[in-house]
């Protein structure tokens, strides 16, 4: 499809405190977008509103919160009188063995990036259908192939593209387009997070080029900003994994074979360190942690 411009309509970001949501965020009102602000964190939330060029407000909520998630929903239509454009944004990742990963945290992991992405979806959808707009899912190279030491991740983004392609078969024909926007390893919180164990990044980085590298975030969120413009089915941060689609069916059995031989690597250094470290990584995971345990 052409590009659609984007003034005046209304787009919701879930966890636009930082990272991908703040910066799309940004560059969506740049092009004349009304934004609304979904996230944990209401000071941080507020400072990005604060400096967007267009009218912007923001809610404070947990993605995985039903009753919270609907009653945003109706305050967004309130406030804007429409919503065009919802991005499922909001994730939370944590690494490690998963025989000996904390389990609180990989559930939680699952719950905000697949289980959040459907209420948010569920809350927004009547929206949708009214505009006859917009849902990108945010998803990842993780949807695409697996990875060891990231089971959690890897499962709730491969959750999250088989929920985006069921939902698109479901509501097309009333008009509401549904994405996927995929990532690689891209330079946010999160990702330095996880950089900052030593097992995960030295794994990291013995992936085979283009997958091992981290890249900048603004070219990529230009990539999504424009797959919304044209309501993309598939939005690719990296135009190289758009090559990763024909090729997925037998990425399970390479990096099974491969997975096997680098964990055999450090396995007596994941034995010494007593695993990999617990908990959620990033900025962003730790203001999830501590909105639950504030509750």
């Amino acid at each position: 499809m052409g590009r659609r411009s984007l003034r005046g309509q209304v787009a919701v970001v879930t966890g636009g405190a930082r990272g991908v949501g703040e910066l799309l965020a940004r560059k969506l009102a740049a092009r004349g977008a009304r934004i609304a602000l979904v996230g944990l964190e209401p000071e941080e939330l507020e400072k990005v509103c604060g400096t967007l060029p267009t009218d912007c407000a923001h809610w404070h909520a947990d993605v995985t919160d039903r009753a919270a998630m609907a009653r945003v929903a109706r305050e967004v239509r309130e406030r804007f009188g429409a919503v065009d454009v919802v991005v499922a944004n909001a994730g939370v990742a944590t690494g490690g063995p998963f025989a000996d990963c904390d389990e609180t945290s990989w559930r939680r992991v699952v719950e905000v990036n697949l289980i959040g992405s459907a209420t948010t979806a569920r809350a927004f959808l009547p929206a949708l259908i009214e505009s006859r707009g917009y849902l990108l899912q945010i998803a990842s190279l993780a949807a695409i192939t697996p990875a060891p030491l990231m089971t959690a991740y890897c499962a709730s983004k491969a959750g999250v593209e088989a929920f985006a392609h069921s939902l698109r078969a479901e509501v097309g024909h009333q008009g509401v387009r549904v994405g996927v926007g995929y990532l690689s390893w891209t330079d946010t919180d999160m990702v330095r997070g996880a950089d900052q164990d030593e097992v995960l990044r030295e794994l990291r980085g013995r992936l085979p080029w283009p997958a091992g590298r981290t890249y900048p975030l603004g070219p990529a969120v230009d990539r999504l900003v424009a797959g919304i413009e044209r309501r993309s089915f598939h939005v690719y941060g990296q135009g190289w994994l758009r090559g990763m689609q024909p090729v997925r069916g037998v990425l399970p059995g390479i990096i099974g074979r491969v997975g096997q031989r680098e964990m055999r690597r450090f396995a007596p250094r994941l034995a010494a360190a007593g695993g990999v470290r617990t908990g959620l990584v990033g900025a962003g995971g730790a203001a999830d942690e501590k909105a639950r345990a504030e509750g």
